[in-house]
């Protein structure tokens, strides 16, 4: 099955979400079956290493923690856009250390924060395990680092590693 089908999971999901962002048809339905497995041999070209998911059991309660974080994000910079020049904003950049150094997990905390508006992932020095993010409001630098540090980083920890 691997060598017809190198990335099955891969293949459907993009599959799935080629359907979605389309009317449902079975010209779309083709395009997308050809479109989805001509990206899964892509991939083996790129031979990727297979990520390897050590608790399942906190995947679900992660997906919820920043679904609700993202919410609160939006309501957030909701209220410092509306409330405009009123109150000042200090944007500024963050240096974060990180114990984290699975590729698989660092992928999705740049997904994480990147995801979560007022936040933005700009580097990450695998040397040293600092990491450089971007704060719209930046008001306490610890909170910060207290927040990815204990929040997300130790729970993907926990998952991959």
């Amino acid at each position: 099955m691997r060598k017809v089908l190198p990335y099955p999971l891969l293949t459907a999901s993009l599959l799935l979400m080629w359907l979605l962002l389309n009317k449902f048809s079975l010209g779309h339905l083709l395009l997308g079956a050809v479109i989805a497995y001509g990206a899964s041999w892509a991939m083996t070209a790129l031979q990727p290493s297979k990520p390897r998911i050590r608790r399942w059991d906190l995947i679900p309660r992660l997906f919820f923690l920043v679904l609700g974080d993202i919410f609160r994000s939006n309501i957030a910079v909701a209220t410092i856009i509306l409330n405009g020049k009123r109150r000042p904003r200090n944007p500024g950049f963050l240096t974060i250390p990180l114990q984290l150094r699975d590729p698989t997990a660092l992928a999705v905390l740049s997904c994480i924060l990147t995801a979560t508006p007022g936040t933005a992932w700009i580097e990450n020095h695998a040397d040293t395990g600092r990491l450089m993010i971007h704060v719209l409001d930046l008001v306490d630098e610890q909170a910060w680092v207290d927040l990815i540090r204990n929040r997300y980083a130790r729970m993907l920890s926990e998952i991959f590693e």
